[in-house]
């Protein structure tokens, strides 16, 4: 495990929480424990803003939790995820010294919006900062999603880990591919209008020529719309979203100990014209459909 002096450093040159440091080290050393165990790294898909800033870009914003796809039904059993999670986290300390309680490992079957079965498991841990800390520890997300909609072939990629106790050989992630995490992003900004939406969909538009096939990434679009029972994203939609005032009133609350420099909302919403109007042209030379 890294000193807490090493967080408190890199916490000072981004100008960020070293809350926010330590967690990212730790969310790099369940990931690297996930993606080690055989019933998960064949599995589980990595998606969300951290496989964006742990798989696809060194400069992205800080996030706070852990997105996977789940391939398979034989995960369904609460005592079995339990046991799986518990084997991961020996994985850990044996490896990097964190410590990350089994009795304070918890998992929960829900019903999410749709009324589909998601689960969502919650991991504490002691990291650098407060090593004789016993309660009240910060904790870690995990979701799991069982009926996502996944339409592309996903990817094998590598973890970017930028610590000083970096393992000697990295275990590589299993990711959703550009694409599908694009329309994804883009479906989700459509659907709930989040302030991590916003910024997460500008920030793919402004790296678009990760894009590799433009169809695919119109598929993924028009796939996840239709799975979600939604229509295709359109701008029009999006600017009169009943969540739209939340969206302005949270930006920084929800935004500003992710990032070192958060630029102001309305950046990012007159970004939005180019956006859609980057899709609409696709889909126009596609002869598919508009939006």
């Amino acid at each position: 495990m890294i000193h807490k002096n090493e967080i408190f450093q890199i916490a000072k040159s981004l100008g960020l929480l070293p809350s926010t440091i330590e967690k990212d080290y730790v969310l790099g050393w369940i990931l690297m424990g996930i993606q080690s165990h055989n019933s998960c790294n064949k599995s589980w898909i990595f998606k969300g803003g951290t496989c964006l800033k742990k798989c696809f870009f060194k400069q992205y914003r800080f996030s706070e939790d852990l997105d996977f796809s789940l391939k398979n039904q034989f995960h369904l059993d609460q005592m079995g995820l339990k046991i799986i999670l518990q084997e991961i986290a020996e994985w850990i300390y044996e490896k990097s010294g964190i410590e990350i309680p089994v009795k304070n490992i918890s998992i929960e079957f829900y019903e999410n919006p749709q009324r589909l079965l998601s689960i969502r498991g919650k991991l504490s841990y002691l990291g650098p900062i407060m090593q004789k800390r016993r309660n009240n520890l910060p904790t870690i997300k995990l979701d799991l999603s069982i009926h996502e909609k996944i339409c592309l072939l996903q990817e094998k990629r590598n973890i970017y880990y930028p610590y000083s106790d970096k393992p000697l050989v990295l275990p590589k992630a299993l990711t959703y591919c550009y694409e599908e995490m694009f329309a994804e992003k883009l479906r989700a900004l459509a659907e709930r209008a989040r302030p991590r939406d916003l910024y997460d969909v500008v920030f793919l538009y402004k790296n678009k020529h990760l894009v590799k096939s433009d169809s695919k990434f119109l598929q993924a679009v028009k796939e996840k719309s239709a799975f979600k029972k939604i229509p295709i994203p359109k701008l029009e939609v999006i600017k009169k979203h009943q969540q739209k005032d939340i969206l302005i009133s949270e930006w920084e609350n929800m935004l500003k100990h992710q990032l070192s420099n958060l630029r102001p909302f309305d950046y990012y919403w007159r970004q939005l014209p180019l956006v859609f109007n980057w899709i609409n042209n696709l889909f126009e030379k596609k002869k598919n459909l508009k939006i």
